[in-house]
């Protein structure tokens, strides 16, 4: 029943919103295009800041930066629940969601997936924002360039999940 009715929103929604707005006698066609049109400029406009952030992502992952990072964190980490192979997801999430989501694939398939470190992983990854990506594509898309503060809060949020990602996975598995 649940897969009938997520197969019918979407069409449901978009004659609703046709519907709302032929009753209202608004140009909905005309207003789909503006729209259409504003989506454009924002791609053009947040475009630098795409290439800026995978550039970053792929630097540091093919420069053994976070290798050399995670090397002598991995001890620590193991004494608090953190598996030194989730510390690649931990430091990428905030940079990228898709290289994040690149690495957890890699290690499910290398552990089963059943373990506690892919549901370790899996739950980090549901529990942390891809910070640095947000500010740099949402900010830069209202040209915000002061962000030092929504910086911090979104690392300190990031710390907190992945606090409590390690202890509700220690909790439950």
């Amino acid at each position: 029943m649940m897969n009938n009715i997520s197969t019918l929103i979407l069409p449901l929604m978009v004659l609703t919103i046709l519907t709302w707005g032929m009753l209202n006698k608004q140009p909905v066609y005309e207003h789909f295009i503006d729209g259409a049109k504003d989506g454009f400029d924002v791609s053009i406009k947040i475009l630098p800041y795409l290439v800026a952030i995978i550039f970053a992502v792929t630097v540091f992952r093919a420069s053994g930066l976070m290798d050399f990072i995670a090397a002598p964190i991995s001890h620590i980490s193991a004494r608090i629940g953190l598996p030194a192979d989730v510390l690649p997801i931990v430091f990428t999430r905030p940079l990228s969601g898709s290289a994040a989501l690149g690495l957890f694939s890699d290690l499910a398939a290398r552990f089963n997936p059943d373990s506690y470190t892919v549901k370790l992983a899996a739950i980090i990854i549901g529990s942390s924002e891809t910070t640095f990506y947000v500010l740099s594509v949402y900010f830069g898309s209202v040209s915000i360039t002061k962000f030092r503060y929504a910086l911090l809060t979104g690392l300190i949020a990031d710390a907190a999940g992945i606090a409590a990602a390690i202890w509700i996975a220690h909790l439950f598995f």
